[in-house]
C-alpha cells in the first residue's frame, strides 16, 4: 500500500513540475507552505481579535459588522483566516501522507516524525475553538457536539454539555475563555513546530515568493467569490436548523452523530498510537555514518554549513592547538555524503597514494571514487569522451554506459566534490554530465541544490573559474526520467562533438601558417 502511495505522490509531483518546476511546486514544499499559511492565519487573526467584542450579546453583532459593513477589510480578512485554516489542515495532512509514503519516519527522521504527531491534535483543537467564537448556530452545534464528545472521557465530575442547555448558562466569561484558548493553542503550536524542525538545517521557513504570491491570490479570490459569513445567531432555546459544515475542521461532529463518542475516541487514540508506533514497526538498517579524520580536518565548517540534518558540530581539535574539528552525531547522520562533497580536502589532485579527506563516507570513500574515475577514463574509446556522475535515488545512469561514455552512480550527487569534475576534464574527458534527483525532490533535501551552487560557482567549495562551463551539463531527473536523461546525454554529446570538430578544423587551418624550419645554404 505504501509503495502505491509513493508512486502516486511521485507521479503527482512530476506532473506539477510541468506547471511550477521544482522550486515552486507546492507538493515538494508542503512544510514551508504550511508555515506560510500559519503566518497568514496568525496575521489575519490578530486583526480580527483587536476589533472583536467578546461579550455574550455583542460577539455575533461584532463579527457580522466586520463581515458585512467592513467587507473590504474585516470581511476579507475573516475569509482569508477561514480559508487559510482549511488550507493549512489540507497541507498538513498531505505532508503527513507524503512522509509516510516515502518511508521518512525512521532513523535520523524519527524525532521529526514523533514531534509532528501532537501538532495534529493542537491544530484541530484550535480550529474547533475558533468556530465557537462566532457564536452562531454552527458554533452552538459545534460547542454542544464537542462537549458531548468530551463527556465520554472520565475527566469532568459533571457533564459539561449541561452548560449549553439554556441561554442563561452562557456568560461573558465563557467567551473570554474561548478567546484565550484560541490564542494560547497556536502559541503551543508554534513552539511545537520549532521542536519539529530544530534538528533540520537550512529549513525552508517560507516557500518561494512565486508560490507565496499564488497562494495568497488564490485565498483572496476565494474570499471575494464566496466570503465567510455567519449563520443565524445562536439560540440555546432551540436546536440549529440548517448548517454549513466546514468539513476540513468540523468533520468529527457528523461522524459522531453517525457512530458514537466511543467509536470516535477509540479511532483517534488508535490512529495516534499507530502513527507513533510506525518507526518501531518498520525494520530500519542505518547507513554507515560519516567519519572524520583529525589529521585532515582543519575546522573550516563547510561540512557543518552543508549538512541537511544538523548532524555535525564543531569542537576543539584534540591535537592541533587553535583549530576546530568536525564531530558527527550518529543518531542524526543520514549517511548522504553531502559533507564529504563539501570538504576542501576531498580533491583528487592531491598526490597522496591513498586519498584521505577530512570527512568521508565508509560506503563510498573519496579515494575509491578517484580510483573508479581513473579506471573509467582509461577505458573510454572514441569521441567525445563523456563522464556521467549520477545518483542512486535519481534516474539510473547504468544504461547510459557506452564505449565513449562512463557512468558513475553516487549515493547522492551532493557527495561529488567540484574538483572531481575538473579532474575528469583535465585527465581525458571531453565533457562531464552531472545528474540527480529533480529539483526539490532530493532524497536528502539539499544534494541537488548544493551541487548546483558548487558547480555554478555560488558556493564553496566551488568549481574553479578556469574550468570551461560549456563542457559541463547539469540534468536533474527522477527515477522515472530515464528517457529524458538519455535524450539530454545525446544532445550533450552532439554539442561536445561539434565543439571538438570545430577545434580540429581550426587547428588544420592554422597548420600552413605555423613557423617552418629555415633552409641553410
Amino acid at each position: 500500500m505504501r509503495n502505491t502511495a509513493q508512486t502516486l505522490f511521485q507521479r503527482s509531483e512530476e506532473a506539477f513540475d510541468t506547471a511550477f518546476d521544482g522550486q515552486h511546486n507546492p507538493l515538494r514544499h508542503l512544510g514551508a507552505l504550511g508555515l506560510y499559511l500559519l503566518w497568514l492565519i496568525v496575521a489575519s487573526g490578530l486583526y480580527l481579535y483587536t476589533v472583536l467584542d467578546t461579550g455574550i450579546n455583542q460577539v455575533y453583532t461584532s463579527i457580522n459588522h466586520l463581515s458585512v459593513e467592513q467587507w473590504y477589510l474585516g470581511g476579507i480578512l475573516r475569509s482569508v483566516h477561514r480559508y487559510a485554516s482549511d488550507a493549512f489542515i489540507l497541507v498538513m495532512m498531505l505532508h503527513l501522507l507524503r512522509e509516510w509514503a516515502y518511508g521518512r519516519y525512521t532513523g535520523f527522521r524519527f524525532y521529526s516524525w514523533l514531534t509532528g504527531i501532537p501538532l495534529i491534535w493542537l491544530v484541530f483543537a484550535s480550529g474547533i475553538g475558533g468556530y465557537w467564537i462566532v457564536w452562531d448556530q454552527l458554533a452552538q452545534f459545534s460547542a454542544t457536539a464537542t462537549t458531548e464528545l468530551l463527556d465520554w472521557l472520565p475527566i469532568f465530575s459533571e457533564p459539561s454539555a449541561r452548560n449549553f442547555l439554556t441561554p442563561e448558562s452562557i456568560s461573558d466569561r465563557f467567551f473570554t475563555l474561548i478567546v484565550f484558548i484560541h490564542l494560547g493553542i497556536p502559541i503551543l503550536l508554534i513552539l511545537g513546530l520549532w521542536a519539529h524542525v530544530h534538528r533540520i538545517a537550512s529549513v525552508d521557513y517560507l516557500p518561494s515568493r512565486r508560490l507565496m504570491t499564488g497562494t495568497f491570490i488564490t485565498l483572496l479570490l476565494l474570499s471575494l467569490i464566496k466570503p465567510a459569513l455567519s449563520d443565524a445567531p445562536a439560540n440555546l432555546a432551540q436546536l440549529p436548523a440548517e448548517l454549513r459544515i466546514d468539513w476540513f475542521i468540523l468533520f468529527l461532529h457528523p461522524l459522531t452523530d453517525l457512530t458514537s463518542p466511543a467509536v470516535i475516541w477509540w479511532s483517534l487514540f488508535a490512529s495516534t498510537a499507530l502513527l507513533c508506533a510506525l518507526p518501531f514497526l518498520h525494520k530500519h538498517t542505518p547507513a554507515p555514518v560519516a567519519v572524520v579524520d583529525g589529521a585532515n580536518c582543519n575546522g573550516c565548517r563547510r561540512c557543518l554549513a552543508d549538512c541537511p540534518y544538523a548532524a555535525i558540530t564543531m569542537e576543539v581539535h584534540p591535537t592541533r592547538h587553535g583549530f576546530k574539528i568536525a564531530v558527527v552525531d550518529p543518531d542524526l547522520c543520514a549517511g548522504c555524503g553531502i559533507c564529504a562533497g563539501a570538504c576542501p580536502s576531498s580533491t583528487p589532485f592531491r598526490s597522496q597514494e591513498t586519498l584521505v579527506t577530512g570527512i568521508d563516507m565508509p560506503q563510498q570513500p573519496v579515494n575509491a571514487l578517484r580510483q573508479q574515475l581513473e579506471g573509467a577514463l582509461a577505458a573510454l574509446q572514441g569521441t567525445p569522451r563523456i563522464i556521467v556522475f549520477g545518483c542512486d535515488h535519481g534516474a539510473s545512469v547504468a544504461s547510459l554506459a557506452s564505449p565513449n561514455t562512463a557512468a558513475i552512480s553516487l549515493m547522492c550527487t551532493g557527495i561529488l566534490p567540484p574538483s572531481f569534475v575538473e579532474y575528469a576534464l583535465r585527465t581525458g574527458a571531453d565533457g562531464v554530465l552531472v545528474t540527480g534527483c529533480r529539483s526539490g525532490g532530493c532524497e536528502f533535501r539539499l544534494g541537488d541544490h548544493w551541487t548546483t551552487e558548487r558547480l555554478t560557482r555560488q558556493r564553496e567549495p566551488q568549481l574553479r573559474g578556469t574550468v570551461p562551463a560549456d563542457q559541463i551539463e547539469l540534468v536533474w531527473a527522477s527515477a522515472n526520467d530515464g528517457a529524458t536523461l538519455a535524450a539530454a546525454l545525446t544532445e550533450f554529446k552532439t554539442r561536445i562533438g561539434t565543439q571538438i570538430g570545430t577545434q580540429m578544423a581550426l587547428t588544420n587551418r592554422l597548420q600552413p601558417y605555423q613557423r617552418r624550419t629555415p633552409h641553410h645554404a
